[in-house]
């Protein structure tokens, strides 16, 4: 059975092949029978993009199998990791060389490949996307030949290919830069909402990493300040157990479905979730404060606005949330991220703040997100290209100044749209 859907169920596929490569040559050889024969073929990494990106209609390339760090530069800190490997196994083989990503997402569970095709990204105003952190990649093209680009080897290629959803190959190799591992100092805490968007800009500009969760209807918004120390001192085992698993998980996950069963229910439980944020100090090795456990499932919509248009948008989207037929059980998380020069990059050319919306799955999510994306489109929005959107390549082209320049550079390694699907055939047209 070749039945596969995301990690929230948004999308689901049934190729007619599976294929799981165990290297770089078999890889080539799917992808060159594929294309042989006219058929589309659609790599896969854990699944966790909301959107049908990597929808699979005939044949998947599922690289679970073609996973680990394969090369080391100590001397430059750069190591050169499998495509399929996913950034929980990443982070723990960097662990071991003495190493970490200066940046992370909060969630681990994605494949590199996925990651950086996506746009995956953390928060700091100061820096960028994972893809910043690329120095090269190898990719198996639409004839099955193998390819390298960076910043000086096939530099339009690299441009694209770093957040490339896909459509130009399959990547089969990512080499990172990496720095010494270093200890994170977390400071989360509510703070009243107000305050918080007074001294947005500030407290963006000074900590290393700052973003804060709003949840609607509740006066308080869970801020969290991490900045880099000498200090190690890690969360004791029953106060990561009970703040991580009980509190964050099972204890919200139960809100989440008290409120979808009684959505009456689901504005005062917003704000008892709100009242009840507790202060949380630690400091501990970088990736285990950057990444946190999500195992409440949910849906969510993401876009990328210009820093100074954080303001507005929510403002509209506060006003928005009371309007709705519907109650929201999630809270909006807001990250920043500096400018890019990545052309398919949600921060390419402006200093950006991420505005996140999520609804718990099996409640009524489309008003919402219809309502966000009205909001978020006055003040030129980009969508993560892993969560939910609407926009289709017309829309898109007026975002990205190099969205004809990704065109052209797809047209010449798949004019055949091997890689393609129904999801690329709307953004990219």
């Amino acid at each position: 059975m070749n039945r596969w859907t995301n990690w929230a169920g948004t999308a689901t596929a049934a190729p007619q092949r599976v294929h799981t490569p165990r290297s770089v040559a078999e890889i080539a050889e799917v992808v060159a029978s594929a294309a042989t024969a006219g058929r589309r073929v659609r790599p896969r990494g854990s699944g966790h993009s909301f959107t049908p990106i990597a929808v699979a209609e005939s044949d998947a390339i599922d690289l679970n199998e073609w996973t680990g760090v394969e090369a080391l530069d100590a001397g430059a800190f750069q190591v050169t990791v499998r495509s399929g490997t996913t950034l929980k196994r990443l982070n723990a083989e960097l662990d071991r060389l003495g190493l970490a990503m200066t940046n992370l997402g909060d969630i681990d569970a994605q494949t590199i490949a996925g990651a950086v095709s996506t746009g995956t990204h953390g928060t700091g105003a100061r820096l960028g996307g994972l893809a910043t952190q690329i120095v090269a990649l190898e990719l198996v093209l639409a004839d099955g030949s193998l390819v390298r680009c960076s910043a000086d080897e096939r530099p339009e290629l690299f441009a694209a290919a770093r957040v490339g959803l896909g459509a130009l190959g399959v990547i089969t190799s990512v080499t990172l830069q990496c720095e010494p591992s270093f200890v994170l100092s977390a400071q989360e805490r509510p703070e009243p909402l107000e305050q918080v968007l007074e001294g947005f800009d500030s407290f963006a500009e000074e900590n290393d990493h700052f973003e804060f969760y709003w949840f609607p209807y509740g006066k308080n918004a869970l801020v969290k300040r991490n900045n880099r120390t000498d200090e190690h001192r890690p969360l004791s085992r029953f106060r990561q157990f009970y703040d991580y698993q009980v509190m964050e998980n099972v204890a919200f996950g139960t809100l989440c479905r008290v409120g979808r069963a009684v959505p009456k229910l689901t504005q005062p439980l917003g704000r008892f979730a709100s009242a009840a944020l507790s202060t949380r100090e630690y400091a501990d090795h970088s990736h285990r404060v950057f990444v946190t456990h999500r195992g409440v499932r949910f849906v969510e919509s993401e876009f990328a606005v210009p820093r100074e248009s954080l303001h507005h948008v929510l403002t509209e989207l506060r006003a928005l949330v009371p309007r709705l037929r519907d109650p929201v059980a999630f809270p909006v998380e807001v990250r920043v991220a500096a400018a890019d020069d990545i052309w398919l990059s949600t921060a390419y050319g402006r200093d950006s703040a991420y505005v996140a919306i999520h609804q718990f799955v099996g409640m009524p999510y489309r008003e919402y997100f219809a309502g966000f994306a009205a909001i978020v489109a006055e003040v030129g929005g980009r969508p993560h290209w892993g969560k939910m959107h609407d926009l289709d390549a017309p829309a898109l082209r007026k975002l990205y100044p190099h969205f004809d320049d990704f065109v052209r550079v797809r047209d010449e390694v798949d004019s055949a749209r091997v890689f393609s699907n129904p999801y690329l055939d709307r953004v990219l047209g």
